[in-house]
């Protein structure tokens, strides 16, 4: 063989690039043991369950060690497996092992590799204590019990995210994961997006589940039950339910409500359309005025209670549009107002913070949200499989009029750069089907964290950014505070990869996250409606519902903007 490689297991691995020998032994077929390691992270080396043993006898953590030409390295031998074993029962020693009422149970790293490893005992006494739940936010819901000290949360919350709200706490073994002062998460600069739970591998910190408040809802006749349904969640939900990653299956997610005695489903699509039309709007008479300048986006929650908590002076800057889910919400709402019972308005999502959002004063009238339930896909796949359909075998429906249309601009709402590029539909002049294609291939798509754009409307050249996570937000705030970058708008998605990978989702992959990106944009193309404004629901709307009250329904002011300085 020619070429530098690595003998591993007496097989060799060419090297190619790898910065560790983990991702060698990954490439090589081998499926080494980590809790603590993710590609886009920080190396941390705490847990020590992928170390290798050299040919010396010696042994190595394979994901901080730099693969060198030459080297002998063994995965799978004796002392290997007795040291993960006993890492392991160490770990269980000092956890909480109530494993069938754990909100991970059966997507748990250390139940499965427990299972992996044959632990079928542990030989030390559990000193774990009585659970230490924080349950304060809306969000998220933290066990201490149940951490097992990996750093995945807190490196994510810090290195991807700049909120910084949890950190390691004490030393020895007094070691903790907290909050500044022990205050419960919902007082700390938290901002709900949950991809803490996301990386956690354990039961530590999880979504909030809310499901047996839905399925009471459900259960009583006098209730009218509504449900919309975000873009990101039809190509999410198959990862647990048996169908191909990235698949469409807004159908079959129609047909499982009904089923499970849901009145009406509607697509949130709907509302992003109002929002390009009112978001578009917005930008064309900032861009006139040339004032508050760049206009950054409003539809994640976890981005308007970052600049809240971080940046209150950029709270101006910010859409008074609401997003899609509470524009949808109130007109929903509205629709419903003479019904005959009382209507309760359920939201499915990709994200955690949306449960904030639903529940802020701003987006209540006289004590009564517009949304009164949002329930993430994960708590939806929970409810499928508790209702006992077989998800894989249910026959395609259609959304319920009178809302039964939306645009594809809409639809990708819920990948990175869809806002912007649906916006970018809305304002260009050419609307031939090769101006569209075009816009595609402007920067706007891709899973990069950045992504920088112009369009020229009239003789405006307009200046788009387009980032996901926090992090990059914070860097492009910094650039543009120096002076470095000047730009009109901003889109912005508090998680990586926009909704598609929200903590809402089922967790998967890299590859996995860019199916669900490539699924929303074929469910685009099968749209005969590409541009919001061209959707008949939304001129109906126009006309009709919202006539003169379009501003009351669809906008909104953060009560915080008043005090910011």
């Amino acid at each position: 063989m020619s070429g530098d490689f690595v003998l591993i297991d007496n097989i060799p691995v060419q090297i190619d690039g790898e910065k560790n020998l983990l991702s060698l032994i990954r490439k090589a077929g081998i499926d080494l043991p980590t809790f603590c390691y993710y590609s886009e992270l920080s190396v941390y080396g705490a847990c020590r369950m992928c170390m290798v043993e050299n040919k010396w006898g010696g042994m190595e953590a394979a994901c901080c060690t730099p693969p060198k030409p030459g080297m002998e390295i063994y995965t799978n031998t004796p002392k290997l497996r007795r040291y993960r074993k006993m890492i392991l029962e160490l770990l269980l020693s000092n956890h909480c092992r109530d494993c069938t009422t754990c909100g991970k149970n059966g997507d748990c790293k250390l139940q499965e590799l427990a299972g992996r490893f044959g632990i079928n005992r542990v030989r030390f006494e559990n000193t774990a204590e009585k659970p230490k739940l924080d349950s304060s936010s809306l969000c998220i819901e933290r066990d201490l019990n149940k951490c097992i000290l990996c750093g995945d949360c807190v490196r994510m919350c810090d290195e991807v995210q700049n909120v910084g709200a949890i950190d390691f706490m004490y030393r020895g073994s007094k070691m903790t994961v907290g909050t500044t002062f022990n205050v419960p998460i919902s007082e700390t600069v938290c901002v709900g997006c949950g991809q803490c739970a996301a990386v956690c591998p354990t039961g530590a910190i999880v979504v909030k589940n809310d499901v047996s408040k839905i399925w009471k809802v459900l259960n009583d006749p006098s209730i009218k039950v509504i449900v919309q349904i975000a873009p990101a969640v039809r190509v999410g939900i198959g990862d647990k339910l048996g169908a191909k990653p990235g698949e469409n299956l807004m159908g079959k997610i129609v047909a499982a409500l009904k089923r499970m005695g849901v009145d009406e489903v509607f697509d949130t699509a709907t509302g992003a359309d109002l929002t390009v039309m009112e978001e578009s709007n917005e930008l064309l008479g900032r861009l006139e005025s040339d004032e508050k300048l760049p206009l950054f986006t409003s539809c994640c929650p976890a981005w308007v209670q970052y600049v809240e908590k971080k940046h209150p002076e950029l709270l101006a800057n910010v859409s008074t549009c609401r997003s899609p889910m509470e524009m949808f919400g109130s007109v929903l709402k509205e629709e419903n107002k003479k019904s005959d019972r009382r209507v309760v308005v359920i939201a499915v999502m990709p994200c955690t913070a949306k449960k904030f959002e639903a529940a802020r004063d701003e987006f209540k009238v006289d004590g009564e949200p517009y949304i009164d339930y949002v329930i993430t896909t994960q708590e939806l796949i929970q409810m499928i499989q508790e209702a006992g359909i077989i998800f894989s075998e249910l026959e395609p429906e259609a959304i319920d009029m009178p809302f039964g249309t939306q645009s594809g601009a809409g639809v990708i709402f819920g990948v990175t750069g869809g806002v912007t590029e649906a916006v970018i539909r809305r304002l260009s002049e050419n609307k031939s089907a090769s101006a569209l294609r075009a816009i595609a291939f402007n920067g706007v798509r891709g899973m990069e964290g950045l992504k920088e754009t112009t369009i020229q409307y009239e003789d405006r050249e307009v200046k788009i950014a387009i980032v996901s996570g926090l992090r990059n937000a914070e860097n492009l705030i910094q650039k543009m505070k120096k002076g470095e970058s000047h730009y009109d708008f901003v889109e912005v998605m508090a998680c990586p990869g926009g909704c598609v990978c929200g903590a809402g989702q089922p967790i998967t992959n890299l590859e996995g996250k860019k199916k669900r990106s490539v699924g929303l944009y074929a469910s685009d193309k099968m749209c005969s409606i590409k541009r919001s404004e061209e959707n008949p629901v939304v001129t109906a709307l126009y006309s009709g519902l919202l006539k003169g009250k379009a501003h009351k329904l669809l906008h909104v002011k953060y009560q915080k903007e008043e005090t910011a300085e």
